[in-house]
C-alpha cells in the first residue's frame, strides 16, 4: 500500500501547492478543505502524515487534532499557520503535534519534515509492537516461573535461586529453559535487555 500525504487547508493555492510539491518528490497525496471533511472520510488506511491548516473555517486545525486522537488515530500532524501564533503552536504540540510550520515556509523543510514524521510513527509503531510482543510471551509464564524469571534477572545464580525457592537445581535448571524458550531469548543477558527495552523489568 502506497503512503499518502493528507492536505487539511482551506485556502485552495496551499492545498494545490503543496500536493504539486510533495507529488513532485514522488510522494502522493489527497487534499481536503476542511477539518469536518478529512475526518469524515476516516479511516484511510494509507494516510501516513497529516498537514493540516491551523486556522479554518469550521473545526479549526486542534480541534481537528483533537477529534483525530480520540478516534483513536496516531497518524503524526504538522501544522500550517500564517500568524506567528506561539500560543496555539504549543497548544499543539502539546496536543500531539509532530511539529508546526508558519507560511511561507521553505520546501525543503516541510517535506523533509513529512519524511521525519513519517520515520518516527513506523519506529514508535514498531516499538509498541515489540512490547505487545513481550508481554504477550511473558503472560504465558507460570506463576513460579515468573519468579525463578525474577531472581535470574537479579543477577542470582541456580544455586541461590533453588535456596530462596527451596527446590533443587535440576529444578531452576527446568524453569530456566521454560522462561528462555517461551521469552525467545538465548540466554539471561539476552532475556534483561528484551524486559528492559519492554520498561517493565
Amino acid at each position: 500500500m502506497s503512503e499518502v500525504i493528507d492536505i487539511v487547508d482551506d485556502d485552495e493555492a496551499i492545498r494545490d501547492g503543496l500536493s504539486f510539491l510533495f507529488n513532485s518528490r514522488g510522494m502522493a497525496t489527497r487534499c481536503w478543505s476542511a477539518g469536518e471533511e478529512f475526518l469524515a472520510a476516516l479511516p484511510l488506511d494509507d494516510c501516513a502524515c497529516i498537514i493540516l491548516d491551523v486556522r479554518m473555517g469550521g473545526l479549526s486545525g486542534p480541534e481537528t487534532l483533537e477529534r483525530l486522537r480520540a478516534m483513536g488515530n496516531l497518524t503524526p500532524v504538522i501544522f500550517l499557520t500564517g500568524h506567528a501564533d506561539v500560543p496555539v503552536a504549543v497548544q499543539t504540540i502539546k496536543a500531539g503535534a509532530y511539529d508546526f510550520l508558519e507560511k511561507p515556509f521553505n520546501d525543503n523543510q516541510i517535506v523533509d519534515l513529512a519524511m521525519s514524521a513519517i520515520c518516527a510513527h513506523k519506529e514508535a509503531q514498531a516499538q509498541a509492537a515489540g512490547r505487545r510482543d513481550i508481554a504477550a510471551r511473558r503472560a504465558t509464564l507460570s506463576a513460579r516461573e515468573e519468579e525463578v524469571m525474577q531472581l535470574m534477572l537479579s543477577g542470582a545464580m541456580n544455586k541461590q535461586i533453588a535456596a530462596a525457592l527451596d527446590v533443587s537445581i535440576r529444578t531452576v535448571e527446568v524453569h530456566r529453559g521454560r522462561i528462555l524458550a517461551k521469552m525467545g531469548a538465548r540466554n539471561g543477558i539476552e532475556l534483561a535487555a528484551m524486559l528492559a527495552s519492554d520498561g517493565k523489568p
